[in-house]
C-alpha cells in the first residue's frame, strides 16, 4: 500500500492530537478524529470527527472501520477495545501492550524495575495504615508521594505528604481507598529533566536533546534546551530512553520524564507513550519535530533528523480566568522576531487550563531564557473582560 494512502485515526482531539495533525496533513494523510467534544481543538482540521465517548466501545470500532492505523494523544482511553481491535488485526501504534503497562503507574514501575531501568522506590498501598507505617520506614520516610496508579496529569492523582498530619487529607484526596494507590519515596531532586525517544515500526529510533524542565503548581511551566547538565548526565538519560523504548516495545514518539539527583544519579518519574507538552521546544527548535516523527513512524517512514537547530526554550501558556478566551500580548510579542506562539484553539479559558504556549529561540541558552521569561509577564491568556 501506498504509504501516503494510510489513513490515520486518532484517540483524542486536543491540543496534541492537532499538532499531529497539523504534520500528516503536510504529506495529505487523511485524519479522523474520536473525541467526545464537537469543538476539540482537533475539530478544526481533521477529516472526519467522531463524537463518541472515550469509554464506550462504539466509537474505537467506528474510528477502526475508517482507518489504516490508530494513535493516541493521552493514555486514559479504554485499552480493552484496543486490544480487541488490535488483536482482530488493526494496527495500533504504539501498541496496546504499552499502553496498558504504562497508562497504570504501579505496573509501569514494575516493569521499569525489572528491567533494571532506576526509579525511586515504590510500593503498593492498601489503606491508611500501611501509609502511616511507611511514613515511618527507612526506604520510604517523609516527604512521601501519594499517588492514584491511574488517571492522575498535571498533578492531579498525587498527593504530597510531609507530616503525619497530612495522611488523613492526603488519603481523602485521593479518594480514601476507592482508588488503586501506590506511594512512592519522595526524591529531593536537583532537576527535573526529560528526553524524547522516536521508534519506528522496523525498529529504528532516533533522541532527542536533553530537556530541562521546571513545574509550576504540578504543571508544567517552562522547558528549556539544551538543558544545563553534564555530559555523564546526557548518557545516563540517553541510554534510559533507549531502555525505555526497548522494554515497552514503543512506536511513536515516547516521552520519559527523569529526576536528576544530588549524587548525580539519574531517575525515571513517569513515562508517556506519546508526544509530550516538554518536546512542543521541537516545533521550531529541531529539523524534524516530535509531532512529524510520531507520524512518520506509526505509517513506516524513515525517521528525521532530531538534532537541535538552536538554544530553545518554550513557555506554557496556562489560563488565568475563567470565560471566553483571549489572548493577551500578542502584538508586542511578534515585534520579536524569535518568538513563536501557538494557540490550541479551546474557546474557554480556566484557570490552571493549558490554553497555548511560546516558544524563543536563536541567541545563546542564557539570552533565550531571559527573553521567555521578560515575555512571561507579557503573554496571556485571560477568560473574556479580564485584563
Amino acid at each position: 500500500m501506498d504509504v501516503l494512502k494510510k489513513r490515520i485515526g486518532i484517540v483524542g482531539g486536543g491540543q496534541l492530537g492537532k499538532m499531529m495533525i497539523l504534520e500528516a496533513k503536510r504529506l495529505g494523510f487523511y485524519v479522523v478524529v474520536l473525541d467526545p467534544a464537537s469543538d476539540c481543538p482537533a475539530s478544526s482540521i481533521c477529516d472526519e470527527l467522531i463524537c463518541e465517548s472515550f469509554t464506550e466501545d462504539a466509537g474505537y470500532i467506528t474510528l477502526a472501520s475508517k482507518v489504516d492505523v490508530i494513535t493516541y494523544e493521552f493514555e486514559h482511553i479504554n485499552a480493552d477495545i484496543l486490544f480487541e481491535l488490535e488483536c482482530s488485526g488493526h494496527l495500533v501504534y504504539p501498541s496496546v501492550r504499552s499502553l496498558m503497562d504504562i497508562k497504570d503507574k504501579y505496573k509501569q514501575k514494575t516493569v521499569l524495575k525489572n528491567a533494571n531501568i532506576p526509579v525511586p522506590p515504590f510500593v503498593l498501598v492498601h489503606n491508611i495504615d500501611e501509609i502511616y507505617q511507611l511514613c515511618a520506614d527507612a526506604c520510604f520516610g517523609l516527604p512521601l508521594m501519594l499517588k492514584t496508579t491511574t488517571g492522575g496529569y498535571d498533578g492531579k492523582g498525587n498527593a504530597l505528604i510531609r507530616s503525619l498530619e497530612d495522611v488523613p487529607a492526603a488519603y481523602a484526596l485521593l479518594g480514601a481507598g476507592a482508588l488503586p494507590l501506590m506511594a512512592e519515596a519522595f526524591v529531593d531532586f536537583t532537576k527535573e529533566i526529560s528526553i524524547l525517544a522516536t521508534r519506528g515500526i522496523h525498529g529504528d529510533r532516533v533522541l532527542y536533546p536533553i530537556a530541562e524542565n521546571a513545574h509550576k503548581n504540578s504543571i508544567l511551566d517552562v522547558t528549556s534546551v539544551p538543558a544545563d547538565v553534564q555530559e555523564a548526565v546526557i548518557y545516563k538519560a540517553n541510554e534510559i530512553a533507549d531502555n525505555v523504548m526497548d522494554v515497552f516495545q514503543g512506536v511513536g514518539t515516547f516521552c520519559v520524564e527523569l529526576f536528576l539527583t544530588k549524587s548525580g544519579d539519574v531517575l525515571v518519574n513517569e513515562v508517556a507513550p506519546r508526544p509530550h507538552n516538554s518536546g512542543h521546544y521541537t516545533i521550531e527548535g529541531c529539523f524534524a519535530n516530535q509531532f512529524e516523527n510520531h507520524i512518520r513512524a506509526i505509517v513506516g517512514l524513515s525517521l528525521g533528523d532530531t538534532a537541535l537547530k538552536q538554544p530553545t526554550v518554550m513557555v506554557n501558556l496556562i489560563g488565568q480566568s475563567a470565560g471566553k478566551t483571549k489572548l493577551l500580548g500578542l502584538e508586542e510579542a511578534y515585534q520579536d522576531p524569535h518568538v513563536h506562539i501557538h494557540m490550541y484553539g479551546k474557546s474557554q479559558s480556566a484557570i490552571g487550563r493549558k490554553m497555548g504556549h511560546y516558544t524563543v529561540v536563536g541567541g545563546t541558552h542564557a539570552q533565550a531564557i531571559q527573553k521567555a521569561m521578560h515575555f512571561k509577564n507579557i503573554i496571556k491568556v485571560m477568560g473574556e473582560g479580564e485584563q
